[in-house]
């Protein structure tokens, strides 16, 4: 009996998600990953749970993170952003 093929599985998700997900604000398009890694879940768990910039930092990078600030954002175009995000992605971010 063969065992569990984590990157089968893997490759499966992310023929049918991508490697990213992609969201535009006032034309300029950013993308945030699809699976995380462990690396990426434990710097988010280290978080405040108010701390959205640092969610959004660890998310995007920091190069992406310096395009977004930019960009005048609320906090409900952040909170649609990332429900859409975990609709797509089935990432549940920020909820508790």
């Amino acid at each position: 009996m063969a065992g569990f093929d984590v990157g089968a599985a893997r490759a499966q998700r992310l023929e049918a998600l991508g490697r990213s997900w992609s969201f535009t604000i006032d034309g300029d398009t950013f993308t945030l990953p699809t699976e995380l890694t462990r690396k990426t879940a434990r710097a988010l768990r280290e978080l405040d749970d108010n701390d959205v910039d640092g969610l959004l930092a660890v998310l995007l990078g920091a190069d992406q993170f310096a395009r977004f600030d930019r960009h005048e954002v609320t906090m409900q175009d952040i909170a649609a952003i990332m429900e859409a995000y975990g609709k797509e992605t089935g990432l549940g971010l920020g909820e508790g």
